[in-house]
């Protein structure tokens, strides 16, 4: 069941022409050129109950703006959003405690005060009883390990320990539809891999819905099961992420380690006329179409077969394929 269909979604903003220097600010103030930038354009599409959403494009392209339009905080200039049969911009109560916007530019944390103030807080602002507040926080404590960080001020804590509280006040009113704006910005490995298997059990568990835009391919790649791609305010992939995956990673990447002869097994290689050739030591890496890797490795193990210690082929990583597919 669809539970946020978007319809011909627009969001423009208005701004007005500054020309250079004094006499161009003296000429605006009489004068004034308006001038308008579509950040959204005609954008359709419908997520279902408990989908993990991957929402990708380039800086600019108009996720966040969606994000906020899809979490009331903005309204569309034109189009139609339900969700869970409501107008997000109505701000209905019974809306806004069904979800939960994550910033990782942005706190909903008061520096000054300890962490858990800030939860406890929230935990009134959303009616949450002390007894399902008291089994969501032991919880999320328990997954995060920050027991003895909860009564820090905040502005003493660690970006990582800080995303960590922001995620613990987001989710205290168990949401289930959550938006999540580059959640592990600036974060270490570690940290972004607690982040990650909370946000899988979270989704699994719960059968929340969530709809996360980020640069860090990983976290896609680890969490969604659908893509949403947008480009210059327009969606231009809407499906799943295996299909995408399938329908537009052509290539292959060869990994090869040799022992001799690296020269001749170049030689070799160059015949097939790869996409990509790297070198490094007594390394080789390529990336090909994969329709003539069989071919080449049977010309590697049948002609150089003394000279390779080891082979590997893998499917080629998202980076390259959407790279290609911007391209």
């Amino acid at each position: 069941m669809s539970i946020i269909k978007v319809k011909n979604l627009c969001k423009s903003y208005k701004y007005y022409k500054k020309e250079e220097g004094l006499k161009g600010s003296l000429k605006n103030l009489i004068h004034r050129q308006s001038l308008y930038k579509e950040a959204v354009k005609n954008l359709n599409f419908e997520i279902e109950e408990g989908d993990f959403i991957g929402f990708i494009g380039l800086n600019g392209a108009g996720k966040t703006t969606t994000l906020k339009m899809l979490s009331g905080i903005l309204k569309p200039t034109a189009g139609d959003i339900d969700i869970l049969g409501y107008d997000p911009f109505g701000r209905d109560y019974k809306f806004l405690k069904q979800i939960s916007f994550v910033m990782g530019n942005k706190s909903q944390l008061w520096w000054d005060i300890p962490a858990i103030d800030s939860i406890k807080m929230n935990k009134d602002i959303y009616g949450v009883s002390d007894s399902d507040y008291k089994r969501q926080l032991n919880n999320l404590i328990e997954i995060f390990g920050v027991e003895n960080l909860l009564n820090t001020q905040v502005r003493r804590l660690s970006l990582g320990e800080r995303m960590k509280m922001e995620l613990i006040v987001a989710l205290i009113h168990s949401p289930q539809i959550i938006f999540l704006d580059e959640p592990t910005i600036g974060l270490d490995i570690i940290s972004q891999y607690k982040i990650r298997e909370m946000l899988k059990d979270y989704n699994r568990v719960n059968k929340a819905t969530i709809i996360l835009t980020s640069h860090n391919l990983d976290d896609i790649e680890s969490l969604c099961n659908n893509l949403l791609i947008i480009d210059e305010g327009s969606l231009i992939y809407n499906g799943a992420f295996s299909t995408f995956i399938n329908e537009y990673s052509k290539n292959k990447a060869i990994n090869i380690k040799c022992n001799s002869n690296k020269r001749q097994i170049l030689e070799s290689i160059k015949n097939f006329e790869p996409d990509l050739i790297e070198e490094n030591v007594d390394d080789i890496k390529i990336v090909m179409n994969s329709e003539k890797v069989l071919m080449l490795t049977n010309v590697l193990l049948g002609e150089h077969l003394s000279d390779i210690k080891d082979i590997s082929i893998e499917n080629t990583d998202i980076h390259e394929i959407l790279r290609k597919f911007y391209d």
